[in-house]
């Protein structure tokens, strides 16, 4: 599975978790196939899911006017996932993360999503 592709999919799979009573398993299930599930797609959703409170907590430091739990869930999803890998994965430059980032919320957000998403991430890496 390539790295877009996993985020896509770990997108998705943080978008059941955020607001339901489903576990890390039973969402990754409804996304993908059990032998579909690399190591790269479980670390992110993983990751992401076990630091959601130190993450929300730098969104909300670098957000001006707006709560977490306020901004549209594709976008608070897509933030979350990116300062997971910029915080708690050093493997991936911080660069590539925001682009592929920017990307995504292009694909799923609206209109103002990537350049939302872009100024908040913009923010979490200088900070």
């Amino acid at each position: 599975m390539k790295r877009r592709e996993a985020r896509t999919k770990a997108l998705q799979v943080l978008f059941q978790l955020d607001g339901s009573d489903l576990t890390v398993k039973e969402a990754l299930s409804h996304v993908v196939e059990d032998e579909q599930v690399d190591t790269f797609l479980s670390s992110l959703v993983e990751g992401t899911w076990e630091n959601k409170e130190e993450i929300d907590q730098t969104i909300q430091s670098n957000l001006e006017n707006w709560t977490v739990n306020r901004l549209a869930k594709i976008d608070r999803n897509v933030i979350r996932l990116a300062t997971y890998e910029l915080k708690f994965q050093t493997e991936t430059p911080d660069k590539v993360v925001m682009n592929e980032a920017v990307e995504i919320a292009k694909t799923f957000g609206d209109d103002q999503s990537s350049k939302f998403v872009n100024s908040v991430l913009a923010k979490i890496h200088q900070g």
